[in-house]
């Protein structure tokens, strides 16, 4: 058996895979079998090392250290087809097994190659390791403590050969604690949809959570369709279908937008992102006279020179304020009445601040649609925190600046 561990950068084999470059079994040589066969992919330079089959752990990991780079030196997936080429070349038609990254690791250029790897893997099993994940708690297959000799390795290899990474302050690159595991922890993601799940889900507020569809699984949590649910009933406490139509920003691929048309009610539904906004027309296509569909962001809403722009008896800013966006852009909105929610940190941290120094909106309801859970993803992969949802409904105070 041939054991191919396909990493981004040298470091990396050591920070995450050290029990398979010494026992890739995990339960240590047994007397009169030959050791396994490693060789490590340095996709940073495209790389193969191959380890020997004896010597000490400390022999291994110092083969490892020529081909550490700078903290800043370019690193990437060379992408499914490269991958796949390089592996079926390793393994020149022996039995295999690869070890890789995690689609879910939050340092992305790992996560894209976990992904990556097993798209290329072509029937060869993949063992992704967890990797770093501060925000989800794995379910995996497999748990290998380190012994005390081990954990002496991996930071002797640190200390020794890592010492820009250990002063970089770059996200993807340092190491700290948190990124040189005691324990090391693997899985098996052998479904497609749970892996792209995975990296759609770790996406979050870039363009490739539109990947797949319904990455936060607004369409299969329990907590999402109670959340969706809960905004449905205080939206219509505000406005009722018949006082004119809604616009809903960033309607995604329109969980909430489906809701509201089959209460009867008209909406304009915004969405920039070209993949969401496809699945949300597919999805509201069969209400044509209640949904109309529209590529604008906030920003663009609220610019002037798009006069008179959407003029909704309401606009709905429904857990969207999360890239970024200037909340003094409603000033803008042709509307005097915008239902707003987030999660409670977020409203706290960049609404309420704003909310605290303009004279031109007051909050004439506050309401918990849901409270924090825990809840599984990704098929019960892993579970992480769902940090609740706050609507604030805000009225204007002063007339739109597109009316003065």
């Amino acid at each position: 058996m041939l054991d191919l561990v396909v990493v981004l950068r040298a470091e990396d084999a050591v920070l995450d895979f050290l029990s398979v470059l010494t026992d890739p079994d995990g339960d240590g040589v047994r007397e009169g079998e030959a050791p396994r066969e490693i060789r490590v992919l340095c996709c940073d330079t495209g790389q193969w090392i191959a380890l020997p089959p004896d010597g000490t752990p400390y022999d291994r990991l110092e083969l490892l250290a020529p081909h550490l780079r700078a903290p800043d030196a370019p690193a990437a997936s060379p992408g499914p087809k490269v991958l796949a080429a390089l592996l079926t070349g390793a393994a020149e038609g022996r039995p295999a097994r690869i070890w890789t990254h995690s689609p879910a690791d939050n340092r992305r250029s790992r996560g894209r190659l976990g992904r990556d790897v097993a798209a290329a893997a072509h029937g060869l099993p993949v063992h992704h390791a967890v990797g770093y994940s501060p925000y989800l708690q794995f379910v995996s297959d497999e748990d290998r403590p380190l012994g005390r000799a081990l954990v002496a390795a991996k930071l002797g290899f640190v200390n020794r050969h890592c010492g820009p990474l250990l002063s970089s302050d770059s996200p993807e690159f340092m190491v700290y604690t948190a990124r040189v595991p005691a324990t090391e922890r693997f899985f098996a993601a052998g479904d497609p949809r749970e892996r792209e799940g995975l990296f759609a889900l770790l996406a979050s507020l870039d363009e490739e959570a539109a990947t797949v569809a319904d990455p936060w699984e607004f369409d299969s949590s329990a907590y999402e369709r109670s959340r969706l649910d809960a905004t449905t009933a205080w939206v219509a406490r505000h406005r009722l279908p018949g006082d004119g139509p809604l616009v809903e920003v960033g309607a995604c691929e329109g969980a909430l937008t489906a809701r509201l048309a089959a209460k009867g009610y008209a909406v304009d539904a915004t969405e920039p992102n070209p993949l969401f906004r496809d699945r949300l027309t597919a999805r509201t296509e069969t209400v044509p006279e209640g949904v109309r569909v529209h590529p604008y962001d906030l920003a663009e809403l609220a610019d002037r020179s798009r006069e008179p722009g959407l003029a909704g008896t309401a606009y709905l800013l429904i857990e969207m304020l999360y890239y970024g966006q200037d909340p003094a852009l409603l000033d803008d909105l042709p509307t005097d009445l915008v239902l707003l929610a987030l999660e409670p940190a977020t409203l706290d941290e960049r609404v309420r601040p704003w909310l605290a120094a303009t004279s031109r909106w007051e909050t004439v309801e506050e309401t918990v649609l849901v409270a924090p859970a825990l809840e599984p993803v990704c098929g019960g992969r892993a579970y992480l925190s769902k940090r609740g949802s706050v609507g604030l409904a805000l009225r204007r105070t002063e007339p739109t600046t597109r009316d003065s």
